[in-house]
């Protein structure tokens, strides 16, 4: 069985980009903090794991459209490990969450700014394809979201 669940907080915006065939997939990453610290670290501060997160379709437009930097959810998904070749020649590999849900744990307002932890967010659309309106709307609340 091949099942991931994560809880964490976003470390960027979002990013949609859409296929040739008009596919949607929104990446991000996720930073999942560790109940422990290194041995070898005598900050105290606990550490965390950064997790690139993948989601297709219609999740990748919610995703896009809703969520920013700083903001706190979970994901439930499968590990995926792809390869592929770099422009150096090498073979590289690339683990992820391919998510199949994605749940809100705070509401917007509760969510720290996009600009970062506790920075100014800056004021900044989600970007679609020319002549999209966006699957969602403009106006979409919390509890419109449809999980």
């Amino acid at each position: 069985m091949n099942k991931a669940i994560l809880i964490g907080r976003l470390t960027r915006d979002p990013e949609v980009r859409y296929t040739q065939s008009g596919v949607a997939v929104c990446t991000f990453t996720l930073a999942v903090d560790r109940r422990f610290a290194r041995k070898d670290d005598n900050s105290g501060q606990p550490t965390a794991d950064f997790i690139p997160i993948v989601t297709w379709r219609k999740l990748a437009e919610i995703c896009g459209n809703n969520l920013v930097k700083g903001r706190r959810i979970s994901v439930e998904g499968r590990i995926q490990v792809r390869s592929y070749d770099a422009q150096d020649g090498s073979k590289r590999y690339v683990t992820e969450i391919v998510a199949d849900e994605v749940e809100f744990l705070d509401s917007r307002s509760a969510a720290p700014q996009a600009g970062g932890f506790g920075a100014p967010a800056p004021a900044a659309a989600p970007q679609q394809p020319a002549g999209d309106t966006g699957a969602l709307g403009p106006n979409l609340s919390d509890e419109e979201i449809p999980f």
